[in-house]
């Protein structure tokens, strides 16, 4: 059963949260950090290297050193300040007219070892170890993992009551046109009925942020090894998450683009793609499949409608019914040599946020040969392969809006 916590978060004052509220530490890389940030920014805390001179190493002991001491600076200055009781959070976010609704809450380490947080995508040992160090040195987590689950009507009831009846703490909209809004549960009895019905929920599943997931638990888990004097009830053995139901997520599609064609000349290309999948040329307007088992490609100038023939996807296996596997087993290993998708610097992906249009955009460039638009994974398929064990490809899943950091941090003290 799915454990939550209330905690006494760090936040910034009212006037301040638009300002501190910086985008995940993944989705940006030094430069636009540095860009992006003003002198209240959380991105001090999770892009320390912003405080350097360009060329730094992000992960040099200097950099971690400062993430540390910008924490401190934060909590001194009043850019952070605590909470003086156990509290839940709601973090709702608006986009395109869409609002989803999410609780915040610490999760338990002890059930992301045991497999309770269930996770659907693989981890890579460095990622894990930056973050890993990143907390250790800190002593808090920074920035909170996203989780979903299965919508519990209770637990909406009393997520809507408290958004009907109290001003929400903080209300912004960021430079992307993305709404943020935040409220506190402060009522002891609402957060009560909170954690027990998540006590009821067999299981919670990442939907976003398995490397920054992984870290807060081994982290915690290397606390609790090392504490001789261990109770249990530590703030290190919970770490930061916003839970939402699954009913209100949407995933969008996680696009291929490509660098070459394996040696082959284009027309070579379609006829060996032409034994796995009908080619229909569909003009030059950017293509976005509207069903399963449909793949765009972009080639030469001009887009095609590929339809996966039978054979080429298993509807029945969590894994070999996703196009991501379809597109990989019939056309990047056979025809393109393209045989890990993890390692491969001929291949690249592109988020769903940014359009079909950059992939044609990356093509016509020269960057990049041919483009593949594809069908987004839905929730159920995800929650499948969690539940069974299975773990989906590499970069199959983009969702969005991203969650804003800084609008409350868990310190493990």
């Amino acid at each position: 059963m799915a454990i939550i916590k209330a905690f006494k978060g760090l936040r910034p004052p009212k006037e301040l949260a638009p300002k501190v509220a910086a985008r995940p530490y993944d989705v940006l890389n030094s430069e636009e950090a540095r860009n992006e940030a003003n002198e209240y920014s959380l991105l001090h805390i999770t892009k320390p290297e912003i405080d350097f001179e360009p060329g730094m190493d992000v992960h040099s002991p200097q950099v971690y050193k400062k993430a540390k001491e910008n924490y401190e600076r934060f909590k001194r200055e009043g850019i952070l300040v605590q909470d003086e009781e156990d509290d839940l959070y709601i973090y709702a976010q608006t986009m395109h007219g869409r609002t989803q609704y999410g609780l915040v809450a610490c999760a338990a380490v002890s059930d992301y070892m045991t497999g309770k947080i269930k996770k659907h995508e693989l981890t890579r040992p460095d990622k894990e170890e930056d973050r890993m160090k990143h907390v250790r040195i800190t002593n808090a987590n920074m920035e909170p993992v996203f989780f979903t689950y299965r919508a519990v009507p209770e637990i909406d009831e009393i997520v809507t009551d408290v958004v009907e009846r109290q001003a929400p703490e903080y209300d912004f909209t960021t430079d992307d046109g993305i709404g943020h809004h935040f409220w506190v549960i402060r009522d002891q009895a609402k957060i009560e009925k909170l954690i027990d019905f998540f006590a009821q929920i067999p299981a919670t599943y990442i939907a976003d942020g398995h490397h920054r997931t992984a870290a807060a638990a081994l982290v915690g888990n290397e606390k609790k090894e090392n504490d001789p004097d261990h109770r249990g009830d530590e703030e290190y053995n919970y770490f930061l998450a916003v839970h939402f139901p699954d009913d209100q997520l949407r995933i969008m599609d996680y696009n291929r683009v490509v660098k070459d064609l394996n040696g082959l000349a284009s027309q070579e290309f379609l006829q060996r793609i032409n034994e796995s999948f009908s080619i229909k040329e569909m003009g030059i307007e950017p293509f976005k499949p509207e069903k399963l088992h449909t793949i765009g490609l972009y080639l030469d100038g001009k887009w095609y409608e590929l339809e996966a023939n039978e054979g080429t996807y298993d509807d029945s296996d969590p894994i070999g019914v996703l196009d991501v596997t379809v597109l990989s087993k019939s056309i990047l290993e056979p025809i393109l040599n393209i045989t890990d998708l993890r390692t491969s610097t001929r291949i690249d992906f592109v988020g769903g946020i940014r359009g079909v249009g950059e992939l044609q955009r990356r093509v016509d460039s020269g960057e990049m040969k041919a483009a593949f638009s594809l069908y987004p994974v839905s929730l159920k398929q995800l929650l499948d392969i969690a539940d069974t064990g299975n773990i989906m490809p590499p970069k199959t899943t983009w969702f969005e809006p991203k969650l804003r950091s800084g609008l409350v941090v868990h310190s493990l003290e």
